[in-house]
């Protein structure tokens, strides 16, 4: 009876590489152990891809090979294993000195997403806390107008032997957007990664020193920008800003699942209803729904997640932003109430999250998962 010989056998797989892999399969590790036993051979593999089509290459280049270099009537049988690699992971760093990071996002555009950050940012700097906005809209950044500082440039400080940008502040808020380092009147035509560059460099490259909170202005939707700051940021948590109409609301829905979504995981903080209802100046008593009743208010019941305020759509909202400084500096007004209010939960639910959940990491896309609902229910 033949009787096969294991050094033969493994000097003969010497010869096969797979595929993607420099090194021959006995070097990288992946013969994990040859056995025999009369004309039988059992080649134990351990691959790191699960790629079907290549382990079907490696066991019939295996048999091939046996067949050729060792014995033409050798039984041959390949025990694949799939041993996925770590992956490298996307670590995001923390921004030393920031306490909080808070994604201010909406599913949809129009529904004055930037508005509330604005308002929301100036509120919580009334009330004592340190805030940063980072505008992370590339391709409709409005900070700047909203907060009168259309035309700064930010400066180059040095820091510790590094250069950085100083943030330009306002209204006791420190800002940062592309609208700085375009003009007015330019069009911002990127690809992705050129945008996700650039808010790379506006978050670690800026001196945004000790801050209680730093807001993102998102842009609209769910997409390439919120991947790439969920990337590079531990963020603490999101807010979704919506309208009470259906449209509005399906869109948020989708936000919300965005953070909620397993491969990312950022917790959400809330839903906040803006333009709730219409209030006329000449009758500040009366309410008119023209976007139907608290809908987002039952979209935050139906999706169990907190609900942070509802903001009126009032005329000197809009007037206040066109003209740079914000509604909710005003004071002793209903306007000025309802984002106290708001400012009041969103700390609130900073508390309760930062108490019962453990730091965000930023997260790890290393796969196709992060980029749509791939696990389906």
């Amino acid at each position: 009876m033949m009787k096969l010989d294991r050094k033969e056998i493994l000097q003969a797989l010497e010869t096969i590489t797979l595929a993607g892999e420099g090194q021959n399969m006995v070097e990288s590790g992946a013969v994990r152990n040859v056995l025999t036993f009369g004309d039988e051979v059992v080649v134990e593999l351990v691959m790191q891809t699960p790629a079907m089509h290549i382990r079907k290459r490696a066991e019939a280049d295996i048999v091939k090979t046996i067949h050729e270099k060792v014995s033409a009537d050798a039984k041959v049988k390949v025990n694949v294993k799939v041993e996925a690699p770590e992956k490298p992971e996307i670590k995001g760093k923390g921004i030393p000195g920031i306490s909080n990071i808070i994604a201010v996002s909406s599913g949809k555009g129009g529904v004055g997403k930037s508005t509330v950050t604005a308002n929301l940012a100036v509120t919580l700097a009334k009330m004592g806390f340190r805030v940063g906005v980072l505008d992370a809209d590339i391709y409709g950044p409005s900070m700047p107008i909203m907060f009168d500082v259309e035309r700064e440039r930010p400066i180059s400080i040095m820091v510790d032997g590094k250069s950085k940008m100083k943030p330009i502040t306002s209204y006791g808020v420190e800002i940062l957007s592309i609208g700085f380092f375009t003009s007015p009147e330019q069009a911002v035509i990127w690809r992705g990664p050129m945008a996700s560059k650039a808010l790379n460099q506006m978050i670690f490259d800026a001196d945004w020193g000790e801050l209680d909170f730093m807001l993102i202005d998102l842009p609209p939707g769910t997409g390439d920008i919120h991947l790439s700051i969920m990337q590079s940021l531990p963020i603490t948590g999101a807010v979704v800003v919506s309208t009470p109409q259906a449209v509005a609301l399906a869109d948020a829905k989708k936000g919300v699942a965005m953070f909620q979504q397993e491969s990312i995981n950022v917790p959400v903080l809330g839903i906040i209803e803006n333009m709730a209802y219409f209030t006329p100046d000449e009758l500040p008593d009366n309410k008119y729904y023209i976007f139907g009743k608290e809908g987002a208010k039952n979209l935050a019941e139906d999706l169990d997640v907190p609900f942070l305020g509802e903001i009126p759509l009032v005329q000197s909202i809009r007037e206040a932003g066109d003209y740079g400084r914000p509604a909710a500096l005003q004071t002793a007004t209903p306007l000025e109430a309802s984002f106290e209010e708001l400012a009041r939960n969103v700390v609130q639910e900073t508390v309760n999250r930062n108490e019962n959940l453990p730091a965000t990491e930023a997260i790890k896309i290393t796969t196709m998962a992060g980029c749509s609902a791939v696990k389906k229910k």
